[in-house]
C-alpha cells in the first residue's frame, strides 16, 4: 500500500488510530488508506508542510534608523464644558 505524509491542518487536533493519540503538528508518514483519504477530503489534515518560520525577529528599526520629529505637539480641545456653564442650569 502507498504511503503519504500528512500535517494537522491549522487549528485542527486529528486522532491517529495507527500511532495511537494525535497527529503531531510535524506530521507523519501514514497509509493512503480510506481513513486518511477522508481526513484530507474533510480538510481536517492536509499534505502540505507548515511554514517553518527560521527568522522570527519583529521588525523594529535599528537604534540609529529611528526617526524623531521635533514638531510640537497640538494640545487637545475640551470636549466638555465647565459644569457651571452647562445648559439648563439655573446660577
Amino acid at each position: 500500500m502507498s504511503r503519504m505524509t500528512v500535517y494537522p491542518a491549522a487549528g485542527r487536533v486529528v486522532p491517529d488510530p495507527e500511532a495511537g493519540g494525535t497527529l503531531a503538528a510535524e506530521g507523519r508518514d501514514v497509509p493512503r488508506d480510506a481513513y486518511w483519504l477522508r481526513r484530507l477530503r474533510v480538510g481536517d489534515v492536509t499534505t502540505d508542510a507548515p511554514e517553518q518560520n527560521e527568522d522570527v525577529t519583529p521588525d523594529v528599526p535599528a537604534p540609529d534608523q529611528v526617526v524623531t520629529t521635533d514638531a510640537p505637539k497640538k494640545a487637545k480641545a475640551a470636549t466638555n464644558p465647565p459644569a457651571s456653564a452647562a445648559p439648563g442650569s439655573d446660577e
